[in-house]
C-alpha cells in the first residue's frame, strides 16, 4: 500500500500556495511539487539496504523558481525544440518564443514548468491538472492538461493526457537528472546503459534533427546492449549524448514497450523505463557547469547526471515524416511512462 500525504511547500507571492506531496511504498519514496509537477526527491534503496536520493534538485523553493535546467520539471506545451519557434497549421504559421539559440525549447519561456498545478489525491498518488489558454507561449487553442502520477510498489507511472479546443502540437515529458549513485555524486561513468533503439536523430549544430532516422549500427549510438558510460562518452561527437533515439516507426500502433535500463553496479540500483511513446531522448546533463548549488550544497559539473525523457520526436510538427505531434479537437492526448526501481 502506497502511502500518499501532503505539506505546504512554500508560497509565491501574487501566485500561491506550492504544494508538495509524498508518495512512499516500501522501498521507493517520492516527492512532487504543485510547481510544475517537479519531482523533487526520489529515494531508493541501493543493494546494501542504503537509501539514497537519486534525482537532481534544490532544497527550497527558490531554487525551482528560476530552475533553468528544468530538473524534474513536467515540459511543456512541446518538450524538446522546434526549429527557429516556427511551425505551421492548416496553412497558418505560429511563432513561438525563442529561447534556445535560434529554436524554441520546452514550452518558451514560461512553459508548464513555472505554472503551479491544481492537486488532488488519488489512491496511490496525486493527479495535477493545468489548463493553458489560447496564444500562451503562441500556441493556438486551449489546452487541458492532467498529470498522475502514482507509486504502486517499486513502479512510478506518469500518465499524460490532453485535450484541445483548437489544433495544437503536443509533446509533454519528464526532465527529471538521475544519478543513480546518489544525487550530488560527480559523474555517471560508473553507470551501465542500455536503449532498445535500432535508429537515432541525428542533429544540426542548433540541435535540432536533420530529418534523417539513422540506424545505430556500428556507431557509439548503438546501446542496445549495455555500455559503461564513461568510455562510450568519449566516443560520441561533441559535449555527449541529447539524443532521440526511435522506439518505433511513424504510423506504428502505440503500445508500451521496455526502451531503457540503467544500472549502478556499486550500488546495484537499476532503473528501467517503459513508455507508449515513439522516442526517448538521452541527455547526459552536457549542459551543467557546476554553477547551480543544490540539495545538500551540492555541485552539478557536467556529467553528474543522465535523462531519459520520453516523447514524441523533435521538431515533428515541422517533420511530416516523423511521427504525428498535433492534437486536434474531440481527440485525446494519452501516454504512460514507468520507472522502475531494483537492486541487481
Amino acid at each position: 500500500m502506497t502511502e500518499v500525504s501532503k505539506e505546504e511547500f512554500g508560497v509565491i507571492p501574487g501566485q500561491g500556495s506550492v504544494e508538495k506531496w509524498k508518495l512512499k511504498s516500501q522501498n521507493v519514496t517520492v516527492e512532487i511539487i504543485s510547481l510544475g509537477c517537479i519531482i523533487t526527491s526520489l529515494t531508493t534503496k541501493a543493494k546494501n539496504g542504503k537509501m539514497d536520493d537519486i534525482v537532481l534538485g534544490f532544497d527550497t523553493l527558490g531554487g525551482y523558481l528560476t530552475n533553468p535546467r528544468y530538473f524534474g520539471a513536467v515540459v511543456g506545451r512541446v518538450a524538446n525544440r522546434i526549429a527557429n519557434g516556427k511551425f505551421l497549421i492548416d496553412g497558418r504559421e505560429y511563432q513561438l518564443a525563442i529561447n534556445n539559440g535560434p529554436n524554441a525549447l520546452h514550452g518558451g519561456l514560461r512553459g508548464f514548468d513555472k505554472a503551479i498545478w491544481a492537486c488532488e489525491g488519488t489512491d496511490n498518488g496525486v493527479r495535477l491538472s493545468l489548463t493553458s489558454p489560447d496564444g500562451e507561449e503562441g500556441y493556438p487553442g486551449d489546452l487541458r492538461t492532467t498529470v498522475i502520477y502514482s507509486l504502486v510498489g517499486d513502479t512510478l507511472t506518469i500518465h499524460y493526457q490532453a485535450h484541445c479546443s483548437q489544433a495544437t502540437p503536443i509533446n509533454l515529458t519528464n526532465h527529471s537528472y538521475f544519478n543513480l549513485a546518489g544525487q550530488g555524486t560527480l559523474n555517471i561513468y560508473d553507470h551501465e546503459v542500455s536503449i532498445t533503439a535500432d535508429s537515432y536523430l541525428p542533429v544540426d549544430d542548433t540541435m535540432i534533427p536533420t530529418g534523417e532516422v539513422r540506424p545505430v549500427d556500428g556507431s557509439p549510438f548503438d546501446l542496445r546492449r549495455p555500455v559503461l558510460l564513461g568510455p562510450r562518452l568519449k566516443e560520441v561527437p561533441g559535449p555527449g549524448f541529447d539524443h532521440n533515439f526511435c522506439l518505433s516507426s511513424p504510423g506504428d500502433p502505440k503500445k508500451e514497450r521496455l526502451c531503457a535500463r540503467v544500472h549502478h553496479p556499486e550500488s546495484g540500483r537499476v532503473l528501467e523505463v517503459s513508455t507508449s511513446q515513439p522516442g526517448v531522448q538521452f541527455y547526459t546533463a552536457n549542459f551543467l557547469d557546476g554553477s547551480l548549488r543544490g540539495k545538500g550544497g551540492a555541485t552539478y559539473p557536467k556529467h553528474s547526471s543522465f535523462c531519459l525523457e520520453t516523447q514524441n520526436w523533435p521538431d515533428a510538427i515541422n517533420k511530416p515524416q516523423f511521427p504525428n505531434t498535433l492534437l486536434r479537437p474531440g481527440e485525446e492526448y494519452s501516454h504512460i511512462t514507468r520507472f522502475t526501481f531494483s537492486v541487481a
